[in-house]
Formats: structure tokens, sequence, C-alpha cells
């Protein structure tokens, strides 16, 4: 169960301190795109969302999107705002993350993980010992491979607030 427990609990990825995470050494961060950074029907980045990306880059993050998405919808969304990003991810299996630090050269406990699901993005991250940051999903609209999977995440969402561990309990 500890493979799905994240390091974090936030809202938004706009709640994240960044400045915290650098001081602990973090480098670069692998962020999930649908329903973490925008809604999956969202073609495009917000401007607050561009805003965001640059303040990262500004403090010296280096950004890779890993989406379990086609390329079409991850290139059409990153290309612009000139974000690298790996499509088909295949998400929680590790390669697509050991390939994002790799393309960042940067090391593990260099790197944040951040996602809105417990069983792609979190069990990803903590599976290879990254710090693991999960945020509330930004839209109700899902897939049906998703929707299976939050049914699945209630039942771990209620054993963590039996066990007191969970952060956003107002939101599930």
């Amino acid at each position: 169960m500890k493979r799905i427990i994240p390091d974090e609990f936030v809202q938004s990825v706009y709640e994240i301190d960044f400045n915290e995470l650098q001081r602990r050494g973090v480098k670069g961060a692998i962020v999930d795109l649908d329903n973490t950074l925008v809604e999956s029907t969202r073609p495009d980045a917000t401007p607050k969302l561009v805003s965001w990306l640059d303040q990262l880059q500004g403090l010296g993050f280096k950004v890779m999107i890993v989406s379990n998405n086609k390329r079409t919808r991850v290139s059409k969304f990153a290309q612009p705002l000139r974000v690298p990003y790996i499509h088909r991810a295949k998400k929680p299996l590790s390669p697509a993350f050991k390939r994002a630090m790799r393309k960042m050269e940067i090391q593990p406990e260099q790197t944040v993980v951040i996602g809105d699901q417990l069983f792609t993005d979190v069990l990803g991250g903590n599976t290879l010992g990254l710090h693991t940051i999960l945020v509330v999903p930004v839209s109700q609209s899902e897939g049906t491979f998703t929707k299976v999977n939050r049914l699945a995440e209630r039942v771990v969402f209620r054993w963590m607030k039996q066990k007191g561990l969970l952060g956003w309990e107002e939101q599930k």
C-alpha cells in the first residue's frame, strides 16, 4: 500500500512549493497532462498555466510532460509551450519515468512526479523512489479507463482516511 501513498497532497499544481523542493535538491518535474495541468478536453494551456511553467523554468527547474495519452493530444499541447514530452507512457511502468529523467539529466533524488492519479502517477513515481505529489483532478470529465481507476482510488482513499493519511478528504 505504501507505493500508492503520495509524499504530498495539494489542491492544484499552483499550490506546490517549488522553492522548498529546490532547497531539498529537486531539479526536475515529471508532470502528468490530463486533469493535472488542464482538463482532458482543453487543447491548450491556460494563461495561468503558461505563467506557472515560466516561473518553474525561471527557478531553473526542468519540466517534462509524461502522459499515457496519444501523441496527437500530448504534442499539440506541449509543443507550443516548448515543453518536452513522452506520450503513451504506460504509467505506472518505470521506463517512461526513467527516460524522462535521462532526458532531463537528473537523478531520482532530484525528481518530483506530479499527477492526479494514484495508480499511474503516484505508483509509478514511488516505485522508483521519486518524490510524488498528488493533485486534485481539475475536471470530472474522464475516459473509461480513468473512471475505473477512480473507483479503485475511492477504496484506497477510504483506507487512507481511516489511517489519518488523507490530506484533502473534503475532496474525496
